[in-house]
């Protein structure tokens, strides 16, 4: 049962680090960072330390997407307890503002 416990934390503090590099992610025309933009859907890790993230952009024509994109990749796959990394960008749902973190509409004075 100990066993278990410590798997257990030791998942749920990767899967911290990886929500505090995501942080440090942002859109160089927005100043937010993408997760409390909304953008991150999903992640997922696998026990073999597999991550999958689902994400979105504020437009699909966004003209910064492939560094945004590898920007996250790049951070993710470099926290400790992380094997690979896939993104699977997607835009469904669409992104509308609603989805940003209370903190990031204040920062953007949407609030």
């Amino acid at each position: 049962m100990t066993h278990v416990l410590i798997m257990d934390n030791e998942f749920l503090a990767v899967e911290e680090k990886i929500v505090s590099v995501l942080k440090t992610v942002y859109d160089p025309e927005i100043p937010v960072n993408v997760y409390d933009l909304g953008l991150i859907y999903k992640v997922e890790r696998s026990s073999e330390g597999v991550v999958n993230i689902e994400m979105t952009l504020t437009a699909p024509n966004c003209p910064m997407a492939d560094f945004i994109v590898e920007d996250v990749k790049m951070k993710v796959a470099a926290v400790e307890g992380v094997s690979s990394v896939e993104i699977n960008l997607v835009f469904e749902p669409a992104w509308t503002r609603e989805m940003m973190s209370e903190e990031a509409q204040l920062e953007l004075g949407l609030l």
